[in-house]
């Protein structure tokens, strides 16, 4: 129940106000537990994050005072602590998660300081695919969903540098559609397993951000494939995945009365109808209709897509 809800109760009841007062303090504000509690996670997240960010910086401005030993020994030290820690069953389960989200990091610290060292010569991907690798094991058992969107990260940036370093002869409207089909996967794969396998569904943060990740790489490879007529293959076959997997982030969003996969989906296409209106002339008259086309259409959206909400909240 959210305030609209309740004022919509209160207004056909016989309700008092000390009565409204307490549904409001009960249901709609937060209480004081709840600050306790996002202000201890807050803290604890803001810690890590600094710890690793001190270390990191650490290194950096004291690397030609440190012997090797110093600078391998601290690290796995650092690493050891962090990984004890998340191991010890007297902590909640979201701090030793949370702890392990950062040994995760230090596990990229890690390699980065040994490759500094001995100076290995390999490419930039084989660091990211070795930090991949070490950390699936504590991506898969933990099941946190910060940890979810570190592994992600990793596998993404792997592949594009993968595609940069090595596999220089793929066309980039074919590597952005591999990395929109993954994210999608990943999205798809994240939705429906808590509810076959009956665990804790993901926040809705992370499924957001793996949403924003695919149809951004769609967006971009759809304008990419309109503005360079070199790649009609591989544009065919994402303007095809695209459609499929639109149609179906539309149905999921009907579904579920959820506004915001067919909100990025709408801007996304505004944004595609943009690129096409200007690849046809890129004179002033057309940034003028490119313009008013922008202004008219996500207003009619925001309309189209309120007018949902509204309607969703009183089938509700």
């Amino acid at each position: 129940m959210d305030r609209d809800d309740l004022y919509k109760i209160v207004s056909h009841s016989n309700l008092t106000t000390s009565q409204t007062d307490q549904l409001l303090n009960g249901q709609i504000y937060q209480q004081k537990k709840d600050w306790q509690k996002f202000l201890n996670l807050a803290f604890i997240t803001l810690g890590l994050g600094f710890t690793v960010a001190g270390i990191v910086f650490f290194f950096a401005y004291n690397w030609d005072d440190l012997p090797k030993f110093v600078k391998l020994g601290l690290t796995e030290l650092l690493l050891i602590a962090t990984t004890v820690i998340a191991l010890m069953p007297k902590f909640p389960s979201l701090i030793r998660n949370m702890v392990l989200t950062g040994a995760a990091m230090l596990v990229g610290v890690l390699f980065a300081v040994f490759g500094q060292i001995y100076q290995t010569g390999a490419n930039a991907y084989d660091f990211f695919l070795a930090w991949t690798l070490f950390v699936v094991l504590w991506v898969v058992v933990s099941n946190f969903a910060p940890l979810w969107l570190l592994f992600l990260t990793l596998v993404n940036t792997t592949f594009v540098l993968y595609t940069q370093q090595v596999a220089r002869d793929w066309d980039e409207i074919f590597i952005v559609t591999l990395l929109f089909v993954f994210n999608a996967l990943a999205l798809i794969l994240a939705i429906t397993l808590p509810k076959l396998t009956q665990k804790e569904e993901m926040p809705k943060w992370f499924l957001y951000t793996l949403a924003l990740a695919a149809v951004a790489f769609a967006t971009a490879g759809i304008s990419m494939g309109i503005v360079d007529d070199d790649f009609r293959s591989s544009f065919s076959i994402l303007i095809m995945i695209s459609a499929g997997l639109y149609t179906l982030g539309l149905r999921y969003g009907s579904m579920t009365q959820n506004i915001f996969y067919p909100a990025i989906i709408a801007f996304s296409l505004i944004v595609i109808l943009s690129v096409w209106l200007v690849d046809i002339s890129n004179g002033a008259g057309m940034f003028l209709l490119v313009s008013l086309f922008n202004v008219i259409s996500i207003s009619v959206v925001i309309k189209v897509l309120l007018d949902l909400k509204k309607k969703w909240n009183h089938d509700q």
